[in-house]
């Protein structure tokens, strides 16, 4: 027998903006507030925005959430494209938190890739931030400039890839497959859950062929190599108080294999000058779906600061 779908105790509505050229998809939750900024909520790589649902369902008071599909992710188009650039993602928030929020500082809160972009952008628009969230951004790992020819030989190769159709990702025969690839990647996630995401996550293009709502051009290399000093100079410019969330379960140094750890994580954040670090116990990197009333509560204590 199938398990009881996860119902969402906070519904979102969703719709489309023209964001810098694309058709943006977009959720959000709760009604503007005279006397509250909104928080914005930005997704990691391979997900979508209807990951943040859990950790909306769990917060104990009403917030206006907005959080769009990154492009190319979810239901946000990418345009014909080979590769994603990181800047744009930048270029996006900036147009979309113009859009939704014209004047004055906000909250904003990104995961993983997002946690990166959200961090980056706070030190380029310091004024702009009245509370920061960075959920596991631990940006990548420490590069040389002689890396940069065959960085730049493997981007042209895997761009070409892209265009020639030769990137792709695995679909799946039924949404119940999608959800156990959910949870093969993430074994603490609930089957409720996990079926609740995958119909967000994945949808049917054909009878029995699910498509992951991802753009290939994703598994593309970044040609440019990350600059620890810059990453570094953004962080100094952060004005806004700052909370770092982090898993009791860090998979950091597994995924890097020693070439970045979390100890250089932590000496590069001290550059940020309002922080504070707290930890999710018994959660891995998808924390918002794993302990969702743990970082409610962390985040409503912070972002409900004087």
């Amino acid at each position: 027998m199938m398990a009881r779908m996860y119902q969402a105790q906070h519904a979102s509505r969703t719709h489309f903006l023209p964001i810098r050229h694309l058709n943006y998809h977009v959720r959000e939750w709760g009604r503007p507030q005279p006397d509250q900024p909104p928080l914005f909520m930005v997704h990691g790589w391979m997900d979508v925005s209807a990951s943040f649902q859990f950790v909306v369902d769990a917060m104990r008071t009403e917030r206006h959430i907005i959080a769009p599909d990154w492009r190319g992710f979810g239901l946000t188009d990418a345009g014909e494209v080979d590769s994603f650039f990181f800047a744009d993602y930048l270029a996006d928030l900036d147009a979309l938190i113009d859009h939704f929020h014209p004047e004055g500082p906000m909250d904003l809160l990104g995961h993983s890739m997002g946690g990166t972009v959200v961090c980056m952008y706070a030190g380029v628009r310091p004024e702009r931030i009245r509370r920061l969230v960075n959920l596991e951004g631990f940006g990548l790992a420490a590069t040389k400039p002689s890396q940069a020819p065959g960085r730049y030989a493997k981007w042209l190769n895997e761009a070409k890839a892209a265009r020639n159709g030769e990137l792709t990702l695995r679909s799946y025969d039924s949404l119940q497959a999608v959800a156990q690839r959910l949870i093969k990647t993430n074994p603490r996630l609930p089957l409720d859950k996990a079926q609740w995401l995958a119909q967000h996550w994945a949808r049917e293009t054909a009878p029995g062929q699910w498509e992951i709502l991802g753009h290939p051009a994703h598994k593309v290399i970044n040609p440019y190599l990350f600059r620890v000093e810059e990453m570094l100079a953004l962080y100094e410019r952060i004005q806004a108080p700052v909370l770092n969330v982090e898993a009791s379960q860090n998979d950091l140094e597994k995924w890097w294999q020693g070439k970045y750890t979390l100890s250089e994580f932590h000496e590069r954040i001290k550059a940020i000058p309002d922080l504070r670090s707290v930890t999710i116990e018994n959660a891995g990197h998808m924390m918002h779906h794993d302990q969702p009333e743990q970082l409610a509560e962390h985040l409503s204590g912070f972002l409900e600061l004087a």
